[in-house]
């Protein structure tokens, strides 16, 4: 009997998966019916539409779509159609003259549960919070006035980091030395002291080892987590088998205990007179006196969290990248010094002043982004609109 239940019952659910897939695949096919001019697009399958086509690097593979279909194509993630354009022309179009209609993001789980229901600055919807939220960086964090007054702790972090590899590599002879964890560690020293005045390396650093730990482990995870497309996004029905909302929900809870302590930490020595800094969150603190409704923790979470995540792992990456293109043409390094001796001088250390004068430099810069991005594809965006993009209709 209780077979013969199992049996009636993996029946329904199997019913109900058929009668759902069904339905979306007419919808959709509806919806495509009423425009005239879809981008190019190659053969699907029914109800996962291409997504058996992708194979990681995702990003190769969608170049080698537009070199086949063109630079805009579409495709049919199960339940979502997808627009991939992969040329200046149509990018640029994109973002001036259809800048609003793809000022919104795609729901994702990840933007459900990481980012604090789709709040922060990266996932929040065109609309006033989302006005509010950049209104916030640009004047109160990233402005010209904010980024000077941590032009020191970037000073002394590198002096630091100089002073480290001078001791640990003072004798004549060369050495082997492992940029990625000192890249890494510098990264997050300097972002962590704009954001909540501490340090989390260096022979000095005692107390918060434990911490660093953590919040390297939860940033791993966060990045593995929503680095990654989830099927489930794309076929909802997919969450039901797969634990992967369990998994972005428990890191999730993980990530807003870690930075409501950096909030609270930072309060409590405000409110005791116990330090006299001017981090990104002690100044968002004293706005929150004067305009509560506007710097609720929940803000500042968000801000200091789309800070660290999109400011630490990126920067040492590149930075890895550069000085491995510089180790592998001697001929540009050599130029590169050539230039430093010559307008910055050995009498002392390069400044950030100094860099306007650097014109090879810039240009070793801008290459190593260009052949080395900090991320292969933009953040997806949706339309909230019908509109023209390069002649096609999208959606």
């Amino acid at each position: 009997m209780e077979k013969k239940n199992t049996t009636i019952l993996y029946a329904c659910v199997s019913f109900l998966f058929v009668i759902i897939a069904l339905k979306k695949l007419f919808q959709f096919k509806g919806r495509r019916r009423g425009y005239k001019n879809l981008p190019p697009s190659p053969p699907c399958m029914p109800v996962i539409g291409h997504l058996h086509l992708i194979k990681p690097p995702t990003h190769r593979f969608l170049y080698n779509l537009s070199k086949q279909y063109g630079p805009i194509v579409s495709l049919r993630f199960g339940s979502r159609f997808v627009v991939v354009v992969s040329s200046f022309e149509a990018a640029q179009e994109c973002f001036t003259k259809n800048d609003v209609v793809f000022a919104n993001r795609p729901k994702s789980l990840s933007g459900k549960h990481i980012s604090y229901n789709y709040t922060t600055l990266v996932q929040a919807p065109y609309g006033d919070r989302w006005r509010n939220l950049r209104r916030i960086t640009a004047i109160e964090v990233l402005s010209s006035n904010r980024v000077n007054v941590f032009s020191p702790i970037r000073r002394d972090e590198i002096k630091r980091l100089l002073k480290k590899l001078s001791a640990n590599y003072s004798r004549q002879e060369f050495s082997k030395v492992e940029l990625k964890t000192l890249f890494s560690e510098l990264t997050i020293n300097v972002m962590m002291r704009i954001v909540a005045g501490k340090r989390y390396f260096g022979d000095d650093v005692l107390e918060d080892e434990e911490e660093a730990g953590r919040f390297k482990e939860i940033v791993g995870e966060a990045f593995a987590l929503s680095g990654t497309s989830n099927p489930g996004d794309h076929l909802p029905m997919l969450n039901w088998i797969s634990n992967y909302e369990k998994r972005i929900v428990k890191i999730s809870k993980r990530m807003d205990e870690f930075f409501q302590r950096l909030v609270d930490e930072r309060r409590n020595k405000k409110e005791a007179c116990l330090e006299n800094t001017d981090s990104m969150i002690d100044h968002l603190l004293s706005l929150q006196h004067s305009e509560p409704h506007y710097y609720t923790d929940q803000t500042i979470k968000g801000l200091a969290m789309t800070m660290l995540l999109a400011g630490t792992d990126t920067t040492a990456v590149t930075m890895e990248w550069a000085m491995s293109n510089l180790v592998n043409h001697p001929d540009v390094l050599q130029k590169a010094t050539a230039e430093l001796d010559t307008h910055v001088g050995q009498q002392h250390l390069f400044d950030e002043p100094d860099l306007s004068k650097l014109k090879y430099l810039h240009c070793i810069i801008s290459e190593t982004l260009r052949l080395y991005p900090t991320a292969p594809l933009l953040v997806p965006h949706r339309s909230s609109d019908d509109c023209v993009v390069g002649g096609f209709d999208v959606p």
